[in-house]
């Protein structure tokens, strides 16, 4: 899918993530409840940036925003240039899927699927053909060291193959943007510092990656670090 303009207007690109005055509320008859609150953010292409702060601070609402799974109630926008905020829910679903991949601190992986097949899902929802989809599955199990695993279910592996799973399902279909929420808290040490490590790899091929994290030790994997507090990024 192609939305962004020629090759020389990219070029030129400097942000891929660029938010103005983004505000996040739910209201009732008497109150707005605000999640976030005036949040003005330029990611560029090629960063790693962490996103800290307190629980309710509004780290995973700004990261969903973001990634597009939900709107902001104010404020604009802009992935490339292109202005999300004015964005059909059809056009949305398709710059999603082309161009961004998601890790959960839960994994969510399809438990009825197999490792393979877990993997197989975003070329599916991409209409890849079967041939390369066989061929880029292969690759990525092997990048991994998935290939012992590949006939497993989720509940066969430990966290740290799990959550190894739900990267390598993010990665393989080639997103430009990975968005991780709390990626290692639900593992070990040893395992989290394996998940860094790859992510910190992604990043330096090419990957741009924003993550949501209450470890200062994972945040120093990034080059910026963006706290919130209350709603508001801390000057």
């Amino acid at each position: 899918m192609k939305i962004f303009g020629t090759s020389e207007q990219n070029e030129r690109t400097k942000a891929m993530i660029n938010l103005k005055n983004i505000e996040k509320y739910y209201e009732n008859r008497v109150i707005k409840t605000y999640v976030l609150r005036g949040i003005n953010l330029e990611v560029k292409e090629g960063e790693f940036v962490s996103i800290m702060g307190p629980s309710g601070s509004g780290k995973t609402t700004l990261l969903n925003i973001v990634g597009m799974l939900d709107a902001p109630s104010n404020g604009e926008y802009y992935f490339l240039d292109e202005p999300v905020h004015k964005m059909s829910e059809k056009k949305l679903t398709e710059l999603h899927k082309t161009y961004i991949g998601f890790v959960f601190q839960s994994y969510h992986l399809i438990d009825e699927l197999t490792v393979y097949e877990n993997l197989e899902t975003p070329l599916l929802y991409q209409k890849v053909n079967s041939n390369e989809r066989k061929g880029r599955v292969a690759e990525t199990l092997d990048r991994f060291g998935m290939v012992a695993k590949k006939d497993l279910f989720p509940n066969q592996l430990s966290g740290g193959q799990q959550q190894l799973v739900a990267i390598a399902r993010a990665v393989i279909a080639e997103p430009k943007l990975i968005l991780a929420d709390e990626p290692t808290g639900n593992l070990h040490s040893e395992q989290g510092k394996e998940i860094m490590d790859l992510l910190k790899k992604l990043n330096e091929q090419g990957t741009t990656i924003i993550q949501v994290t209450h470890s200062e030790t994972n945040a120093a994997y990034g080059n910026r670090v963006i706290r919130l507090k209350d709603g508001w990024i801390e000057k």
